[in-house]
């Protein structure tokens, strides 16, 4: 029964990240959702949340170490050097308001 509560804690976690954290892309925003990276962060950052151990740069080393294939493949960018600055508060900010509200 644990591992249904988390699963639906991640996917609630997602689909708050998905719709309020994008990547920008010559000066185009791309939401994490459209992506198809929104998951990935929240199966990244969950385990952070459940153990209270969130911390910003624990959710900065995450992001690095995300990789975003771009060109088809021809490169791979992290996903914290594609989020603007302002993104990178609000996923801070929104992980935080997560773990006091669950």
């Amino acid at each position: 029964m644990a591992n249904s509560n988390t699963t639906q804690a991640i996917e609630k976690l997602a689909a708050e990240i998905g719709e309020n954290i994008y990547i920008d892309v010559a000066k185009w925003h791309l939401y994490l959702s459209d992506a198809h990276l929104h998951t990935t962060v929240a199966e990244k950052v969950y385990p952070l949340i459940e153990n209270e151990e969130l911390s910003e740069d624990a959710i900065i080393s995450i992001l690095r170490q995300i990789k975003v294939s771009l060109g088809a493949g021809r490169i791979e960018v992290s996903l914290l050097d594609l989020l603007p600055m302002q993104c990178q508060v609000n996923l801070i900010d929104l992980l935080e308001d997560y773990q006091k509200n669950r």
